[in-house]
């Protein structure tokens, strides 16, 4: 499995106006996700990467996308983000037997979810979702699909409470299993990235066996 070291940040608070700026500053790199799983099925696959970097309290995650079409008409939070274009990072905290989904689609619309297992989840409510600051260069707006060469980028800002059913005190030190996935099931191209390899025969992302190593720092 692939492991990674996620940055930590001197600073006491984060927001949208100074995360990239943060993550320039620290020198923090990029990690392509190349993974193309079930490739005879799904050949198509963008260009993906990820950078990450924490302060104790808050989670910066920045995607930067290249891909041939677009699409963002889940209309919510908590929405079929999945189909739209979609980053999305899965997440075990040390000691817990569930796991966490959050899925962004290309304009910020985001769902989180919470369970052992694919069925059954638990989504989080409102007031946990609010808490997350997502800024997209593609705008705020649904977008219709669209065929093109298209080049995105999303930040996201999480706080400790989007782990609405654990209680985190700080990141620092801790080790999360986790994946990154980039999909969008029904677009021209459909496709099923990820950062660490998914060895099974059908798409399923929702698989916490084939998690790899967070390391905060």
């Amino acid at each position: 499995m692939e492991n990674i070291k996620v940055a930590r940040l001197e600073t006491q608070s984060i927001d949208l106006s100074t995360a990239i700026k943060l993550l320039d500053e620290q020198h923090v790199a990029y990690t392509d996700v190349t993974n193309a799983n079930w490739s005879a099925d799904y050949p198509y696959k963008p260009e993906f990467s990820f950078r990450m970097a924490h302060n104790g309290q808050c989670l910066i995650i920045e995607y930067h996308v290249k891909e041939t079409s677009i699409a963002s008409v889940a209309g919510r939070d908590n929405g079929k983000v999945w189909e739209d274009s979609c980053c999305e990072f899965f997440s075990q905290l040390p000691g817990d037997d569930f796991y966490y989904n959050m899925e962004c689609n290309c304009t910020g619309r985001l769902l989180i979810g919470c369970g052992p297992v694919r069925e059954g989840r638990q989504l989080a409510p409102a007031s946990v979702l609010d808490k997350v600051m997502r800024w997209s260069s593609l705008g705020s707006d649904d977008i219709a699909l669209t065929e093109g060469d298209f080049t995105w980028n999303m930040v996201l800002v999480i706080p400790t409470e989007a782990w609405f059913q654990s209680n985190i005190q700080s990141f620092d030190g801790m080790k999360l299993k986790a994946n990154i996935y980039k999909c969008g099931d029904k677009l021209s191209r459909p496709h099923f990235l990820s950062w660490n390899k998914v060895d099974i025969e059908k798409p399923d992302f929702h698989r916490p066996d084939f998690f790899g190593d967070m390391l905060m720092g």
